[in-house]
């Protein structure tokens, strides 16, 4: 006997239970140890932080990133998932501050780095509890117990050995750059962290300046004698007036058309594409001339204000700043195409002055306040004095247009703060020297979905920029860099050992607060202390495959016998971000991507379209979506979906219900339906009944050659990493396993004798289960270990699990039977589209089905497979015809889209030449012949592209053509099909009240029935069928009284009640 099934489970008590089970008998463990001798395939698992709990966006590669590994565990692979936590970083940081009650570094530094370190230490792991819960409630395992933390001295180690070899081979450097700022973390960021904390839509002020000419070449102001009268302006927009005050220069493009016009007394210059933005109507302006930005390059001009005014000349008498220079990123799309240029705070801006001898001014400080140089907003946040900028230059007659701007501006990835370029020093790995490197690497990956490959990642490749890894922080991996203050000489350090041999002391803990204690004796008599600067946490991340190994200081030989990892998994943000960094590093240290497989998922937006947002509330909890659902139906939702193709997913509680309406519950009906009819026959399935001879059932046949099916398709699929192609067949084997084998082979489980082909229907379904829940274990792990639970011999491992994956069986499979099972489905199909179509309910029996085919080979199936196609349809008899015209009358007209270029003008005489073609053409037609017709004399071929043909439907048949087939059901309802349709809909209102009422299958029961004069005619005609489809032992035509139900059938209505016998 079979452990009895409740049909109607409840799926997350039911995991609940398997996860007892799991943990009970430790069968994650043993699914480790059982192949110990095993190859091993190697999975790398991102470091999240645990600042934070899990959301649904850590659902989805947490369920890819278990799919994986326990299907090639049970492919025979050892598959070790060792979890890991990123401990440090601004993420920690921000949390600590607000915590603490800081604001601002400065804050942090008065309150004691040791001491904020500390409390960012002690902090850094709260949410793990809350992590292990979630992640194993969804299914899923890995080893939380062997993590690896990116705060532990030994992984901190490694990362140093990363940095001296990076140092040793070149690609260590110190720089000064433009780079994306965080005023409120003050520090810089990287480029590939910008699409990290992404754009948002802000309001900027627009604003376009006049900056009055002051000189210029000797031909220009001989053609143009006003032009230093102190009346002529260049004109420049900008959407930072902020850095105004550090103008030192404008760029034109050098190829650009630029007019000077006269307004009024005053002239300006801006580029001509440009005047219909500045003036409506042409006669408001009078062009002066017209030049290239090339002939403009010797104008100088008065600086907007005085504060670097010195830098008019440089030190040597050469040309300095407040003049025109060109730049080839100066388009006419907006402004003036006249570029204000502050070579402090804008990377373009910088290459412009480099080589000029202009220094590169910036002045502001760590927190992005004014310094003292600009002297009128001192101490003041750079993006707060606007306002008081812009007011100042109105006042002065320097504002020309003042305009307000939405555009996309990017923020800080942690604390949201909008960031300011600028220009800071930096340590960076040289990733543009290395860039072919990357390349190749890539070349080797296979990437899931494919065009990742060459597109998002491929193309950040190709434009990858030296790397900025050092961060003004403080809970950070410290650079190991010392530097001597008085000689300037740098050294890196790549261990502990080797400090403690430089310095004489052996760091326990590397965290800054204790390592910039240490200084190291130089040989110019000094001491060296520790650069300030702390790494990029994402630098630790892409230095996990070393670090979580503590090489090369521990498991050497391991690491690079293993090396690089078998597979991957994030989402798409990653490919800038951990993809990006593992694959710099290793490429950088051992020319090899880090990583031979991944798979990208998209992201999980609220069902509005949105991002999921707490404050917004628009998304359900997740662990209470998974006490609702089950977390196999939210597997299921995500999976089967195109968030593994890398595309956005809209999460919804009803998309979840749907899930587990059309796929899980038809599941467990299939394994209940075998559940309750093998312990009422006593049946216990071996399993091996079909090891030598195939099923005699074609029914049974089919099964197991479908089941062979799966199992080839979704081999296939997962070894090419392909959920998307792996979950479709299985998703596609329930309905075919409940929608045709069961409903085609109930009344074989129903009929009372145990007969050969009884036992033979019990064993295929028994395999057909048991196989499908090894198949699809990896994806469904709870549902599928409940059915193997219940299913598996005393032999078998004590764990779905633990099975090996089923191998594919050609014996098994018969391509001659899918096709003609295929082909009734399809008629089936066509046939249920027009019940559907047309109001005709499946429990209504019709006349008939009527086929024509033009395929031979589907012909002859159909013919074999009639009975089958009567009892799908429920119609009386099923009617071949040879030809389509029997069925409906043909109209033609001409196919404008493929006759139109033929014939022209023609194509109105044509029209009317096609319109006219009879019966037997158009057949002829449809049989693909080509007939030649005469249009104005001109011979025209007609062939099935050419024409448009219209099907007009026969009196009451419906009908739709699918290919080669046509299918037709006769609509007229007689009397008699009308009371059997009506004794139908009552066998089913009976049927659920069976299973409302808690009866068993086969208790049998006393029948009531009650109705009007039409529907007990009805009754009367077709007792024996009610009795033997509803198990009554008795039945009784009754007046309703209390306690009878209401059965809808058409327009009649039934009332029946039943007792238990």
């Amino acid at each position: 006997m079979y452990e009895p099934v409740d049909p109607k489970v409840n799926f997350s008590e039911a995991e609940e239970k398997v996860l007892k089970f799991w943990e009970d008998n430790s069968i994650f463990k043993k699914s480790i140890e059982i192949r110990a001798e095993s190859p091993e395939y190697v999975f790398y698992d991102g470091p999240p932080f645990a600042t934070g709990l899990p959301h649904f966006g850590h659902f989805i590669p947490s369920t890819i990133k278990d799919i994986i590994p326990r299907y090639q565990t049970m492919k025979g692979k050892k598959v070790e998932r060792r979890f890991g936590w990123d401990c440090h970083g601004l993420p920690v940081e921000n949390l600590i501050e607000k915590e603490l009650g800081l604001n601002s570094k400065t804050d942090i530094e008065k309150f004691g780095i040791d001491k904020f370190n500390e409390a960012c230490r002690s902090s850094v792991l709260r949410y793990v509890e809350e992590w292990k819960q979630t992640i194993t409630r969804l299914g899923r395992w890995v080893d939380f117990d062997n993590d690896y933390k990116t705060m532990e001295p030994a992984y901190m180690e490694s990362i140093w050995w990363v940095v001296k070899k990076l140092w040793e081979n070149g690609l260590l450097y110190e720089g000064h750059y433009i780079l994306p700022y965080c005023p409120r973390c003050s520090t810089v960021l990287s480029n590939h962290e910008l699409n990290l904390g992404g754009y948002k839509d802000v309001h900027d002020p627009a604003i376009t300046v006049r900056f009055k000419v002051t000189g210029a070449g000797e031909e220009l102001i001989k053609e143009d004698k006003n032009l230093l009268m102190g009346n002529t302006y260049l004109l420049a927009w900008t959407t930072t007036p902020w850095t105004l005050p550090s103008n030192l220069g404008l760029t034109m493009g050098a190829d650009v058309d630029y007019v000077k016009v006269k307004d009024g007394e005053d002239f300006y210059i801006l580029a001509k594409a440009r005047l219909g933005a500045y003036y409506k109507n042409p006669e408001d302006y009078v062009t002066v001339w017209t030049k290239k930005g090339s002939e403009l390059l010797g104008l100088t001009y008065e600086p907007l204000f005085p504060y670097f005014s010195a830098l008019h000349t440089n030190e040597d008498g050469s040309a300095g700043a407040f003049r025109v220079f060109n730049g080839d990123f100066v388009t006419t799309e907006d402004g003036t195409g006249i570029v204000h240029t502050a070579p402090g705070f804008g990377e373009e801006d910088n290459k412009v002055f480099k080589g000029t001898g202009v220094p590169v001014i910036c002045p502001v400080d760590s927190e992005c306040k004014f310094t003292a140089e600009v002297s009128d907003f001192t101490g003041r946040f750079v993006k707060d004095c606007d306002k008081d900028i812009i007011d100042r230059l109105k006042s002065e007659g320097k504002l020309v247009k003042r305009d307000q701007i939405l555009h996309s501006y990017p923020h800080c990835w942690r604390c949201s703060s909008p960031l300011i370029y600028r220009a800071v020093g930096s340590w960076f790995v040289g990733v543009e020297s290395i860039r072919d490197k990357l390349l190749t690497a890539n070349y080797k990956i296979t990437w899931q979905p494919d065009h990742i490959k060459s597109g998002r990642f491929g193309k950040w490749l190709e434009g990858a920029r030296d790397w900025a890894i050092s961060r003004n922080r403080y809970w950070g991996n410290p650079i190991p860099v010392w530097k001597c203050e008085d000689c300037g000489k740098t050294i890196c350090v790549g261990s502990r050992d080797e400090l403690k041999d430089l310095s004489g002391i052996y760091p326990e803990d590397l965290h800054k607060h204790f390592v910039d204690k240490i200084t190291i004796p130089c040989e110019c008599g000094s001491s060296m202390r520790r650069i300030p600067e702390v790494l990029d946490c994402w630098f630790e991340s892409g230095a996990m495959p070393y670090a979580q190994n503590h090489y090369p200081f521990d498991n050497k030989d391991y690491f690079e016998q293993h090396f690089p990892a078998d597979f991957i998994s994030e989402g798409l943000d990653q490919t800038r971000g951990w993809f990006y960094t593992l694959t710099v590093l290793a490429a950088a240290l051992f020319d090899k991507p880090a990583f031979n497989n991944c798979i990208v998922s998209g992201l999980v937006l609220a069902s509005d379209g949105k991002k999921m947002s707490k404050s917004l509330r628009n998304y359900t909890d997740p662990a209470v979506a998974v006490k609702q659902f089950g977390a196999d139906a939210i597997r299921l939702f995500l999976m089967h979906s195109a968030v593994v193709k890398a595309d956005d997913l809209k999460y919804s509680d009803d998309g979840v219900r749907d899930i587990l309406k059309g796929i899980l519950i038809p599941l467990w009906n299939s394994y209940s339906f075998f559940i309750t009819y093998a312990n009422i026959d006593g049946i216990q399935a071996g399993g091996h009944a079909f090891d030598t001879d195939l099923p005699t059932n074609p029914l049974d046949r089919w099964l197991l050659s479908i089941t062979q099916k799966l199992i080839f398709d979704v081999t296939n699929a997962m070894d090419e990493y392909d959920l998307s192609k792996a979950i479709d067949p299985i998703v596609y084997y329930i309905d075919q396993v409940n929608n045709w084998y069961i409903r085609r082979s109930r009344r074989r489980f129903w009929k009372s004798e145990n007969d050969g082909d009884k036992k033979e229907a019990y064993e295929a379904l028994y395999y057909a289960l048991k196989t499908f829940s090894k198949v699809a274990a990896p994806v469904i792990p709870f549902i599928t270990e409940s059915m193997y639970l219940n299913l598996k011999q005393a032999s078998e491992p004590e764990s779905v699990h633990l099975n090996d994956y089923p191998a594919f069986d050609e014996s098994k499979r018969d391509l001659d039977l899918e096709f003609k099972m295929d082909t009734v489905q399809k008629a089936v199909s066509m046939g249920r589209s027009l019940r559907y179509q047309f109001n005709l309910k499946i429990r209504q029996p019709l006349k008939s089905v009527e086929f024509v085919t033009r395929n031979p080979d589907e012909k002859a199936v159909l013919l074999e497979m009639e009975e089958s196609i009567r009892e799908e349809l429920n119609v009386k008899k099923v009617v071949f015809h040879e030809r389509e015209d029997e069925l409906v009358e043909y109209k033609a007209k001409a196919n404008f889209k493929t006759l139109g270029k033929v014939l022209g003008p023609l194509m109105k005489s044509a029209s009317s030449v096609i319109a006219g073609l009879d019966q037997d053409t158009i057949q002829s037609i449809l049989d693909g012949s080509t007939i030649s017709i005469d249009v104005e004399g001109t011979s025209v071929d007609i062939d099935i592209d050419k024409i448009i043909i219209e099907r007009l439907e026969k009196a009451q048949l419906k009908v739709v053509n699918e290919g080669t087939l046509t299918v037709a059901l006769d609509s007229e309802i007689t009397e008699e099909l009308q009371m059997e349709g009506n004794v139908r809909d009552l066998v089913r209102g009976i049927q659920n009240l069976r299973k409302e009422s808690g009866l068993e299958v086969t208790d049998r029961i006393i029948l009531k029935i009650s109705g009007s004069q039409a529907l007990k005619s009805a009754y009367t005609m077709f007792s024996d069928y009610i009795a033997s489809e509803t198990l009554a032992v008795k039945m009784l035509w009754a007046d309703a009284a209390e306690g009878f139900i209401t059965v809808e059938a058409g327009e009649e209505m039934w009332s029946a009640k039943i007792e238990k016998a």
